[in-house]
């Protein structure tokens, strides 16, 4: 008979005076390994950060290890993204400090990471090796932490967690940032985890799951439901409500060039390391633009480029709305023809405004909000506060807010100027399906009325129908660029987004 490895019993969580679990009771017997699946925001991390011991919470719970096993007796949680720090042991980065030529002096290699967990767990740094190569994170050794993109973070953390095989791994959103070829390498390692011994515990929604994923449940009411299969999971994710666009957002933006980025032969390098090489592309106004590209084929440099972030844009040819980069426009002057949401930027965002106040910021660029709204800029404020169906939320912090819910607040954010160009890279991440068609749905409709859009996305089953053109990177290069608009061309873009799937 299979033993308790996690018990709980009448588990209770508060946070920030709301009540998240209630009277909560799960048993995970040895040999099981589940799915934590439903809507965002139901508690799913919540539960998880308490069984590893991250959050405190009332009731009983009881982790059981096996003391004849040789893997650590450790509950280990991986974060579904991961704040690290620089050599001070501070964390607080701000966005544009990635791209800048100082990074290589405030953060750890990759390489003096892993030497650093395995001294720290006394495990044994040969054994990390294959784990490295199977999720193409070999060549990385070297990078600056600070030079990662959001998924790379991502594997970095996967990939120290399969290392350790603790006898309880809680991985939250494993697939998040992840492309094709590595989601399927993950999935393999995780099978090869969990038939080592490691009790495996996926908080995700995704569909691709590995074989060794035998129970799955969800949290209603503040609840655990088990049920049998995945898709029995859908039955618990709400329907949206479909609400009319605000009308402010419904009028074409005003363009101020019909040219809105133009590269020639760009060269961006850190040191001996080339990022980009010799791209060329331009994005005219109204165009709506899918970007693609593996694990750091550099989709994040290029959008760099264009929002003006990247210093490096100076000793390139380079043309923003009209106008050749440095000509003597500021970053503020680029960034207020431009709507963003990316992994990176909410990495970035002071999580400590609240949810009105970080709409509201969209309209001055900033990363808080420092000055008093007239009303009629409020008016707009209050509009998308209720589009997106987050008046309960509006005056809470958004640090305080389910990863989903941010992530729909800084989506808010980004098209409150209702900007000339909407620049979205993964912008669903987090979001459960029905958020992440519904978001869809809109940016369909804002494009419709003549937004310019370069998209990074995921499955082409998640991506908005208004795309016209494809451009594809791998190695800093362009590999392919694409135009979408016949039938033919689409049966590409289904056959790529299935075998190639991007990501950052």
């Amino acid at each position: 008979m299979s033993q308790p490895v996690v018990h709980i019993n009448n588990l209770n969580l508060q946070y920030q005076q709301m009540l998240v679990l209630s009277d909560l009771n799960w048993t995970i017997l040895s040999g099981e390994n589940w799915l934590l699946g439903g809507n965002s925001g139901n508690g799913k991390t919540s539960l998880g950060k308490v069984i590893a011991g991250l959050l405190p919470a009332s009731g009983n719970i009881k982790i059981t290890f096996n003391d004849t096993s040789k893997l650590p007796a450790k509950v280990l949680f991986v974060e579904s993204w991961y704040q690290f720090k620089n050599l001070e042991g501070v964390a607080n980065f701000y966005y544009q400090q990635r791209y800048t030529s100082q990074q290589a002096k405030e953060t750890l290699t990759v390489k003096a990471e892993l030497a650093y967990y395995a001294k720290e767990y006394h495990l044994n740094i040969a054994d990390v090796e294959p784990i490295l190569n199977r999720l193409d994170f070999t060549s990385l050794q070297n990078s600056q932490l600070i030079e990662l993109s959001s998924g790379e973070h991502k594997k970095l953390q996967l990939v120290k967690a399969l290392w350790l095989k603790p006898q309880v791994l809680i991985i939250d959103q494993p697939y998040t940032g992840l492309d094709l070829k590595s989601r399927k390498n993950l999935n393999l390692l995780l099978d090869e985890t969990a038939s080592a011994g490691v009790t495996l515990i996926l908080i995700s929604n995704d569909d691709d799951l590995p074989s060794s994923i035998n129970r799955f449940a969800t949290i209603v009411n503040k609840k655990l439901v088990a049920v049998n299969t995945k898709t029995d999971l859908q039955q618990f994710i709400p329907l949206r409500e479909n609400k009319t666009i605000p009308a402010f957002l419904r009028t074409s933006p005003v363009y101020s060039s019909q040219q809105i980025a133009k590269m020639e032969n760009i060269q961006i390098s850190y040191g001996e390391k080339q990022v980009l090489k010799n791209i060329n592309w331009e994005v005219k106004a109204g165009e709506k633009w899918l970007l693609q590209g593996h694990n750091g084929s550099g989709k994040s440099t290029l959008l760099s480029l264009i929002n003006g972030d990247h210093p490096q844009s100076y000793a390139n040819t380079l043309y923003l709305f009209g106008n050749k980069r440095g000509s003597g426009e500021s970053i503020w002057d680029i960034k207020q023809h431009i709507g963003l949401i990316s992994p990176e930027f909410h990495w970035y965002f002071d999580a400590s405004a609240t949810v009105w106040e970080s709409i509201a910021s969209g309209l001055y660029d900033s990363v808080g909000l420092f000055r008093q709204l007239p009303y009629s800029k409020s008016i707009l404020v209050d509009e998308l506060v209720e589009y997106f169906g987050l008046t309960e939320e509006k005056n809470r912090l958004l640090n305080t807010l389910p990863l989903g819910t941010q992530r729909l607040v800084l989506l808010a954010r980004t098209i409150i100027k209702n900007p000339e160009l909407l620049i979205l890279d993964e912008p669903c991440q987090g979001l459960d399906k029905q958020q992440t068609k519904h978001f869809n749905q809109l940016v369909d409709e804002l494009c419709s009325n003549g937004m310019t859009l370069i998209y990074v996305g995921h499955f082409e089953s998640q991506l908005p129908n208004c795309l016209e053109k494809k451009i594809v990177l791998e190695n800093g290069e362009v590999i392919l660029i694409e135009d979408l608009k016949t039938d033919k061309a689409y049966k590409q873009l289904k056959d790529y987004a299935l075998n190639f799937e991007p990501s950052l």
